[in-house]
């Protein structure tokens, strides 16, 4: 899958004019990808600081905040979409920083590696961890410090009462709506607060 793939799901996702607010937005490529192509306007929140300077660069506004600290910063839905775009497996207060999410945003959009996709499975089975495109690290030296699948977001969405507008995979640059779970290396959910 390429980003420019992922960005154009996400984006369609995304009403034209919003203002958006991008979690570990890395480089800003997303965030100034809706500015251009969906004349959007808004903040990613980042704290590395070789990609807050990326985001300087490409015009970005940007904000250097640990998320693990939250969104105090920002009142109920001060934002139209709340992006969180390969961040919640990095987070240790993922279910915390989702409801920030609700909070923060009319609707949140979240999209993570999927753990149950056939070819992690197979691995698993195999006795070792995965290591695909999707998943390129070692068991060892892995930024993910959470592994989740679709499945397992559609439980805890509604364990946090949050209503899912639209869900499906994403993989090899294509959008998987039959079976997820198992034949998409990425899980794409756009919900709201229920």
């Amino acid at each position: 899958m390429t980003e420019k793939t992922t960005m154009q799901a996400i984006a369609r996702m995304v009403l034209p004019g919003s203002r958006v607010l991008d979690l570990g937005c890395g480089d800003g490529a997303m965030l100034s990808y809706l500015q251009r192509e969906r004349g959007c306007s808004g903040y990613g929140i980042e704290i590395d600081d070789a990609n807050v300077l990326a985001c300087v660069q490409r015009g970005v506004d940007v904000i250097q905040l640990n998320l693990d600290e939250g969104l105090a910063m920002f009142g109920d839905a001060s934002f139209d979409v709340v992006l969180q775009i390969d961040t919640l497996q990095h987070l240790r207060n993922a279910e915390v920083m989702l409801r920030e999410t609700a909070r923060v945003g009319r609707t949140g959009v979240v999209a993570f590696p999927n753990f149950a996709h056939w070819p992690n499975r197979l691995s698993v089975l195999r006795g070792r961890m995965p290591v695909t495109r999707r998943l390129p690290y070692q068991w060892y030296d892995t930024p993910n410090i959470r592994v989740g699948t679709y499945k397992d977001f559609e439980v805890l969405a509604l364990k946090n009462n949050l209503r899912v507008i639209d869900a499906f995979g994403l993989q090899d640059g294509h959008t998987v709506r039959w079976c997820p779970n198992a034949r998409a290396g990425t899980a794409v959910f756009h919900f709201e607060h229920a």
